[in-house]
């Protein structure tokens, strides 16, 4: 300890380490439940390129484990300490350093909050799509490392449709670029798409490139009301299947609905079983919120009710963004799933998750990015109960089982950590599995970056 302490501090400012252990404990792990989380030895919060390459030189030359951090808002214990190792806090970093209307980029570090991009780029006429639940508070380097959605992706798809081009200090200090600049480039093999979503796990971002759209017409949303989750799944079909591109598609069922009711008073129906929030950003809007409402009405939708301006709008979308929130008043603690299955198989996804909460005795309410097929069933229960506290990982395990019956993925956004590690091999298979070890090996031979995730 006193070793690397010593050549730590060689190499950074005093201000940029933290030895406290008072202190160091609340970097020990991220938002998931059931993830185990070690004592790091040290807290080091570096400002420049160099100072994350000398913490990747020290740790490399002493063998000690280095866990990348951003803002901990991660839902799966990627960002979790392990035992004597550097937490490496990039928050600092956290400059926008271009910001160009031609190219239609932004090269940022990974500390910038995704809110604070997505407001300045917006400033000059721009936008940057991504927008997790979390983003006034996540940060860029995070969504990179998990390779996060948002409420958006059904129109604009995820972080990585985004992410150009890269700068990554690998595990023994050296500075890697990939990637790009320019509006195309297929120069050798996708380095950067390989670090999208490897949460730390093959070096360390230090800065991105990144791409933007033009901004958008505000956008209206439509609310429709459903007496069962399937209706409102069969009203997702009907949407895409006529070829609709809404800026969202997004679902919400009666648990969820009266949990947002309860804490924020937003005066959602929470008599109804399902409730379907669609939204454009075109030119036109309220011409595509009528077709859409039709289609939702010929699927069974009890009420539809198209937002008159962005006020209403955004009221609509408050209280979806408030959804996972909500839940977590339900109970002591909660489980937060992320699995994605075909639009085809919505519906069976969100029966059988009811099943599988009558058959614990659980509540577990579900959100969705329901045009991804992406859905977030979010288990409540009493961490104090330790039957309950069985049951709920029961439950969690059988919803991913039954995503990839259904053909889906056990994360479609939130990354696999240390929550979902034995289930990325089921998903993957023995061959998978072997050459993304192998990889793995090629970045980070000594195996010191974020050791004890994703396999």
């Amino acid at each position: 300890m006193d070793d690397l302490l010593a050549q730590l501090r060689a190499g950074l400012p005093a201000e940029a380490l933290i030895t406290d252990p008072d202190v160091t404990v609340s970097y020990a792990n991220d938002m998931a439940s059931f993830c185990e989380a070690g004592t790091p030895s040290v807290v080091v919060l570096p400002r420049t390129v160099e100072h994350v390459q000398h913490v990747m030189r020290t740790a490399t030359a002493l063998r000690v484990p280095v866990v990348p951090q951003g803002a901990r808002t991660g839902l799966s214990g990627a960002a979790n300490a392990s035992d004597g190792c550097i937490v490496l806090s990039l928050t600092k970093m956290d400059r926008i350093l271009e910001i160009n209307p031609v190219d239609r980029i932004a090269v940022v570090e990974p500390g910038v909050i995704n809110a604070t991009l997505s407001r300045a780029v917006g400033e000059q006429g721009l936008y940057y799509p991504p927008d997790p639940s979390s983003w006034e508070t996540c940060t860029i380097g995070g969504n990179i490392g998990t390779a996060s959605g948002g409420l958006c992706c059904v129109k604009y798809g995820v972080t990585a449709e985004y992410v150009l081009g890269l700068d990554v200090v690998l595990a023994d200090g050296r500075l890697l670029t990939t990637g790009r600049r320019t509006a195309k480039g297929v120069a050798g093999y996708d380095l950067t798409r390989l670090f999208v979503g490897s949460e730390g796990s093959l070096g360390i971002v230090v800065k991105a490139v990144l791409a933007l759209r033009p901004q958008p017409p505000q956008q209206l949303v439509l609310a429709a009301e459903f007496a069962s989750a399937a209706a409102a799944c069969d009203a997702v079909c009907r949407i895409m299947e006529r070829g609709h591109t809404p800026s969202l598609l997004e679902l919400m069922d009666r648990t969820t609905i009266q949990a947002v009711n309860a804490m924020a008073n937003m005066g959602l129906p929470d008599t109804t079983e399902a409730l379907l929030l669609a939204a454009f950003d075109t030119p036109d809007p309220a011409a595509d919120l009528a077709a859409v409402g039709e289609l939702c009405t010929a699927a069974g939708a009890t009420e539809v009710v198209p937002a008159e301006d962005a006020a209403e709008s955004e009221l609509l979308l408050q209280a979806r963004r408030l959804s996972l929130t909500a839940l977590e008043t339900v109970k002591s603690a909660t489980m937060i799933d992320d699995v994605c299955v075909p639009r085809s198989r919505l519906a069976e996804m969100l029966e059988g998750t009811a099943a599988i909460a009558g058959k614990h005795d659980l509540t577990i309410g579900v959100c969705a990015h329901a045009g991804d097929g992406n859905t977030h069933p979010v288990v409540c229960f009493d961490q104090a109960d330790p039957d309950e506290s069985r049951r709920a990982r029961e439950s969690f395990d059988e919803i991913m089982a039954l995503g990839l019956e259904l053909g889906g993925t056990i994360t479609g956004e939130h990354g696999v950590g240390t929550l979902k590690k034995e289930w990325l091999s089921r998903e993957l298979g023995p061959v998978g599995l072997e050459l993304q070890r192998g990889i793995k090996r090629t970045f980070d031979p000594l195996g010191l970056l974020n050791p004890g995730k994703l396999f």
